[in-house]
Parts: C-alpha cells; structure tokens; sequence
C-alpha cells in the first residue's frame, strides 16, 4: 500500500502556516506531515509548534541556520517513513485537494514522479505577474530541450515522489534550485515524470512571495549544470 508524507518548508510564514497546515490535515491520503522551519523571525516556530500539539501526525523540525529551502528538504531527508513524498510549500498558492488526484496516479505509476502542472488542463489559475508566468514557461522550454523530455512546469512546488529517491539522492542545491535538481536528477534514473493539473492561486511579493528573479537565472543554469553532471 502507497503511503504519503507531505513536507513543508517554511520561513517567516506566520500569516499562512496554520491554515495551509490545516488544509494538508483534510488530505486523508497524507499519513505525516514534516514542517521545517528555515530560522524564521516570527512567530512561525510557535504555530508549528501548537500545530505539532495539537495533531499527532505531525512533526516539527528546526534549522539551525537559514538554509533556503533545498536544505530544508534535505535536513529531513532521512526521516521519512512513508512509500512516497511531496513537497508543499507553506503558502495558500496551492490547494492541497490536487494531491488526491496526483496520490491515485502512484497506484498505476508507483515508480514515476507525479508533478502538478499549472499550465495543463483547465483548473482555475490565477497569476498575479505576468513576468513569472512567461518565465515559467520559459524555464520549462529550455529544461525540456535539454533534457529531451517535455515538462511543462518545473518550476511547480508540487512534485510527489518515491520516497526511495528522495532519501537516497545526493541533492546540493541550497535554495529553490532543488526544484531543478530534483527533476534533472529523477530523469537520470527513471524517465517517467507524469503531469496532472492543478490549480494556483498566486500571491503577491507584498504578501510574502520570495523567489526571485535571479533565481530564475540559476535554474537556467543548473538546467544545463545537472544535464552534463550527477
């Protein structure tokens, strides 16, 4: 039987945190949920922490240095119990229901990476920079010439994944590059990354959106970086 925990990163969330934890918590199909706080200077670490108190499937971990959220998820790494893994990120960008749909395609794909694609499909989308938009699209173009695989996404928070790659991978990426890495590294062992549509509601940089444009530029370049490198 599959089984799914859910990974949370998150820095400086406390206007979010609680509800997009609670949203993950009527996910049926997630048995754990990790946070992992990257040193935040709000009041983030005391919500995980009545979170954690509240429900026993949750758990709680402590960067000890502002890492990015590469190295969140790779604090955790080895933590994980579960059959399968996915990434969510502490925002209310995503709607936590799309894991349903993508947890039913490990059944047929167990082995595959299932990614949520937000430009697939006709799910309510909203995006608030067009800038972000078209360089999404662009990041995925060129990671899918490169790569010889077509992805129409890659820059989506939501990647569900075997848990026997995501302990086992080396990952390096210190920041939202893992996003890169993640797929680049996925495709080298088994190419079969199966897309499933979701919806996005995407907030402001007033509202607390962090990437940035420069990492825009590094996902260009760890495109080709882990291409030619394991």
């Amino acid at each position: 039987m599959n089984t799914l925990t859910a990974i949370v990163p998150f820095y400086n969330e406390e206007r979010y945190l609680k509800k997009s934890v609670e949203n993950l918590l009527q996910v049926k199909q997630i048995q754990e949920i990790f946070l992992i706080d990257d040193c935040s200077t709000d009041n983030s670490n005391d919500i995980a922490n009545s979170l954690v108190k509240e429900n026993k499937n949750v758990k709680f971990f402590k960067m000890k240095t502002n890492g990015g959220k590469g190295s969140c998820l790779k604090h955790v790494s080895k933590e994980v119990s579960t059959t399968h893994v996915i990434i969510h990120d502490a925002d209310l960008e995503y709607f936590p229901n799309d894991i349903i749909e993508m947890f039913e395609k490990t059944l047929v794909y167990k082995d595959s990476l299932i990614l949520g694609s937000r430009f697939i499909g006709s799910k309510i989308r909203k995006n608030i920079y067009r800038r972000t938009y078209f360089a999404n699209k662009i990041m995925s173009l060129f990671f899918s010439l490169v790569n010889f695989y077509k992805i129409t996404d890659v820059a989506t928070c939501y990647k569900l994944m075997p848990a026997s790659f995501f302990t086992q991978a080396s990952f390096k990426e210190k920041g939202f590059s893992i996003e890169i890495e993640l797929l680049s590294k996925f495709l080298k062992i088994n190419r079969s990354i199966i897309e499933v549509p979701i919806r996005y509601q995407g907030r402001s940089y007033a509202d607390g959106k962090k990437i940035k444009t420069s990492d825009g530029f590094r996902y260009l370049i760890n495109t080709i970086k882990y291409r030619v490198r394991s």
